[in-house]
């Protein structure tokens, strides 16, 4: 049915935009604050992107990349995730040659995932995103989660907690994967067919699956936390001081290894504590090889990136959505069909001075014009016509109080507008 938008997709419609644009404010101001820029990387990309970049063995790749052949022959894919292609941005950029660390953000970034929708998971949605390339130190990482729990908690998000893991580095990861092999050993025929495939290719994503009788059985399974190496080691104990001296609540949880294979040392989620227990509302971390990975020189980096829909879905479970500002500040009435272009021509003037201004476009009444003027909220109604006009004057009445007073014409733009 074409009147209907595809299976996992959502409009935004325009009296919900408001509640986007006070989001999305606060999200680039933070980032402004932090010294991150703004960029905007294409909606697809070429599929071998995700599948050197993202990994071959994650759900993303094997199952819900949205992935189809151009006219071209060439391989495309929708953007499952937004690090990705800010990496191949900083590459063909060259952006490595110029001072690092390099900041840099996007926002309303639209995420297409083929998966099954629900809360706060569409098949379209929008990131928001930070990534910061050139810094080696846990001080990016404490950086960027405090820069997640400073937008959070100033959008109105309250008993946010971190979780925070280590999963070691190509040196002291593979010492990690014989021990969990190990672990599995015969386990592994009653685990499901992915957790089976993933055995040899990649243990560690093991972990990561969703199925209840998988979760169970690697429980209790070795933590890599206890198998890293003296610089992971290092740098992950580093990072919990970092935060422990910001005053930030954090866990160390070794079952969070994020869905992606770009990741080393740090991995981090902020957990929602009240309502749903365990929510992870967004996650991150760091990716020291993913730029070397994609043909750059050797460079450090850590990022996150979380839905705007899922903070908007989290504010109004909160009931802590951004008021809505009115439509319209003062509507321009006309008294009469002759009096409908000097109105018109009033409310350009409005506008020019800066208020947010409409007038009759559909030919009504005046009862029906003050009617419409209520159902917009407008704080005031200039009416324009009558005797007020032929003596050079209008009329503004107080919607609220009923009150009325006149205004010389030639004065009442700028001053309705110093109302405001």
């Amino acid at each position: 049915m074409l009147t209907q938008a595809p299976k996992g997709t959502r409009d935004m419609l325009p009296q919900d935009a408001y509640m986007w644009q006070a989001v999305e404010a606060k999200m680039r101001a933070l980032a402004a604050r932090w010294g991150y820029r703004e960029i905007r990387t294409p909606v697809f990309e070429h599929t071998e992107l995700f599948l050197r970049g993202v990994g071959g063995t994650t759900d993303i790749v094997t199952k819900e990349m949205y992935t189809f052949l151009d006219k071209g022959e060439r391989s495309i894919t929708l953007k499952p995730e937004g690090t990705a292609g800010a990496v191949r941005a900083f590459i063909e950029g060259k952006l490595y040659n110029e001072a690092l660390p390099c900041k840099m953000y996007y926002l309303n970034a639209p995420i297409f995932r083929y998966e099954k929708p629900q809360a706060g998971r569409l098949r379209e949605h929008h990131q928001f995103g930070m990534e910061c390339f050139g810094g080696k130190e846990p001080t990016v990482e404490a950086e960027l989660i405090n820069a997640l729990m400073e937008l959070l908690t100033d959008l109105g998000l309250q008993n946010l907690s971190v979780h925070i893991n280590s999963i070691g580095c190509p040196d002291c990861r593979p010492k990690y994967h014989e021990k969990l092999k190990e672990y599995l050993g015969d386990r592994i025929k009653d685990m499901c067919p992915t957790c089976q495939e993933r055995f040899e290719k990649n243990p560690l994503r093991i972990l990561d699956c969703k199925e209840e009788k998988c979760k169970e059985i690697v429980k209790d399974a070795p933590a890599i936390i206890d198998c890293l190496c003296d610089d992971c080691k290092s740098h992950f104990e580093r990072l919990q001081a970092l935060l422990s001296a910001q005053g930030i609540p954090f866990a160390v949880d070794s079952r969070i290894v994020r869905g992606l294979d770009y990741y080393t040392k740090t991995v981090f989620e902020i957990i929602m504590q009240s309502g749903r227990e365990g929510l992870a509302l967004c996650g991150g971390g760091r990716y020291d090889g993913l730029v070397k990975e994609l043909g750059g020189p050797e460079t450090p980096a850590a990022g996150f990136g979380i839905g705007t829909e899922r903070i908007l879905m989290e504010l109004r479970n909160a009931n802590a959505l951004p008021e809505c500002p009115s439509i319209t500040d003062v509507y321009v009435a006309n008294l009469g069909a002759e009096m409908a272009a000097p109105a018109f021509t009033f409310c350009q003037n409005l506008r020019k001075n800066g208020v947010k201004a409409d007038c009759d476009l559909a030919g009504r009444s005046l009862k029906a014009q003050f009617k419409f003027a209520d159902k917009i909220g407008a704080k005031f109604v200039a009416l324009v016509g009558g005797d007020e006009y032929e003596r050079g004057v209008i009329k503004l009445r107080d919607m609220a109080t009923k009150e009325e007073k006149e205004i010389s014409l030639e004065t009442a733009a700028d001053e309705i507008a110093k109302m405001f």
